[in-house]
Formats: C-alpha cells, structure tokens, sequence
C-alpha cells in the first residue's frame, strides 16, 4: 500500500509538472502582445517597450517558465497588470469564497446522494426505484448553467425570494451569507447529488447480484439488513472513489455557476482576468483548478486502494 501511494504521489507530482507547462504555454500562445493590451492601443512605443522589460518578455520562454514555476512554488505568482498588487493577496479572500461554496456542496450533496443510492437500492426494481432513477438521470443530464439559469428565474426573478448575484462582502453575517449562497450551491448539490446517487446505485445494484447476498436472501436475512450490513460495507471503496470524482467534478461545475451568479470566488477572478489579459492571474488560476482536480483524482484512486476487498486477500502474496 505505501509503495502503491509513494507511486502515485511521484506520479502526480510529474503530472502537476506537465498541467503547469502547459498552463504556461497556454498564455504564451494567446495573440497579441500583453504588454501593448495592458497599457491600451493609445500607449507609446517607449512604454509598451519599458513594460516588456519589467515583466520580463525579453528573456527566452524557457527562462521565464522556470522563473514563474519557482515563483510559484514559493506562493509567488507574481504582480497583477491590471491591479500592480500582488497576485497572492488577489487569489487569498477568492479562493476562500470557493472553497466555501464547494464545501457546503460536497458537505450537502454527499450526504443525500448516499442515502437516496442506499434507498433506491433497498427498493430495487419498485416503483419507488425505478421513479426515483428516472428522476435521477435526467437531472444529472441537465447542464449546470441550465439550472442555474431556471432557478435564477424562479427564485428571483418571479418569486423575488432570492438575490440573483450571489454577493458578500467582507462584514457579511451568517443570514446574508446563506442567502447568498443559497442559489449556487443548490445549481451544484443537484447535479452532484444526482450523479453520486445514481453511481451509488448501480454500484450496490451489481454488489446485490453477488452469491453471498443471493445465500443472505436464501437464509431469510432481511432486505434492509442485506443492504446496511453486508452490500454496503463492500460498496465503501467505490462509492468513496465517486465521492472523490465528483468532488473533482465541482472544479469545472463551479467555474459555469460562479460566472452565472458573479460570485467573488476564483472562478470568477479568472474570468474577469482573462478578459483583461491579466496573464499572471490566469496562470495562477488555472494551476490551481488544475492542481486541485489532479489531487482529488489522487484521493480517489487512493482511497479505491484502501477499501477494496480484495487487497487483504493480496496481502499473504505479497508477503511471500
């Protein structure tokens, strides 16, 4: 196990290397000259050529790759151009404001994915499965930034109920804060819950189908009890390896609702900087969706390790 995870860690770390390589080729390819964006099509030669200096656009690619990458490391991602302040103090109070609406996501939609898979499950093949899975797959089907839109017209626009900017600001209360979040985070735990859900099923359905329950159902154990004591306990590892991808998932899903409800979170920063050209804060955004998704891919196939059945069974092999 610890030569498994020692593998895959060193396999992410040269992963992370790549996605930030290409991050940095990215913006290096976009057209035009940033320096001439930045200063506006008004801005002289002299100054257009003092700002290539100081950002250091006459240096090699390569040169300035290293620089950027060590910079990073450190939690130096360089000064805004559009801004001049830091890019960290930029990147401090958003990602806070994502991680907060992800967290609530995850600590929502986790929850009543599993229970809704476990039940559906318990009633496999009734009515209430087969409704309830009909249900399911087309809200998983359904893009985020249709949701988010039909509740934006339902909860604030008809009803008034809600706020359609998912605003806050820095002395904001718990009451303003879960008005706020409310819109965005119920875009995302429909669709996460859906999909968790629907995987959470299917995956309790095949364990069901095992000869173990089929001798369980033979001795009169009870439905419930099957399902609660014996399939779940098996379905641990895959259902936490669902969690993971689809906790993954939010990095994407996040990105559409953020600029959907202008929240203040990174999405949204990363948006509003590329418009402007702002490279140093596109590059440092995207690193981090792309760092964050590239971990909790990590978690997941490490956590399939840890609670598949089959590794105890790989254990005296191993030790031969």
């Amino acid at each position: 196990m610890v030569r498994f995870i020692l593998w895959r860690l060193a396999a992410t770390l040269a992963l992370l290397l790549v996605v930030s390589l290409l991050v940095f080729w990215a913006c290096e390819i976009l057209p035009g000259d940033v320096a001439q964006v930045a200063l506006g099509q008004f801005a002289t030669p002299e100054n257009v050529r003092a700002l290539r200096l100081e950002m250091g656009l006459d240096q090699p690619a390569l040169q300035r790759y290293l620089s950027w990458l060590s910079g990073a490391l450190q939690g130096d991602w360089g000064r805004s151009l559009v801004t001049k302040s830091a890019v960290s103090a930029l990147l401090s109070e958003r990602v806070a404001n994502t991680a907060l609406l992800a967290g609530v996501t995850t600590l929502v939609a986790v929850p009543l994915a599993v229970f809704l898979g476990v039940v559906m499950a318990m009633w496999n093949g009734r009515a209430l499965d087969r409704s309830a899975s009909i249900v399911i797959l087309a809200l998983s089907a359904t893009p985020e930034f249709l949701l988010a839109t039909l509740l934006v017209l339902l909860f604030a626009v008809q009803l008034g109920w809600l706020p359609a900017v998912a605003y806050l600001s820095g002395g904001a209360g718990i009451g303003q804060t879960a008005r706020a979040l409310l819109l965005p985070t119920a875009s995302l735990v429909v669709v996460v819950t859906a999909q968790i859900a629907r995987m959470t099923r299917a995956i309790l359905g095949n364990i069901l189908t095992q000869p173990y329950i089929e001798m369980a159902v033979l001795k009169g154990v009870a439905p419930r009890r099957i399902v609660m004591r014996h399939a779940l306990r098996n379905a641990v590892g895959p259902i936490a390896n669902v969690v993971a991808l689809n906790v993954a998932y939010l990095v994407s899903g996040i990105v559409v609702v953020e600029t959907i409800f202008a929240y203040p979170g990174l999405a949204r920063l990363m948006i509003d900087s590329v418009q402007s050209r702002d490279l140093p804060v596109v590059q440092a955004c995207a690193l981090i969706f792309c760092a964050s998704y590239v971990l909790l891919i990590l978690l997941a196939d490490v956590l399939a390790r840890i609670f598949d059945p089959r590794a105890e069974a790989r254990l005296p092999v191993d030790a031969l």
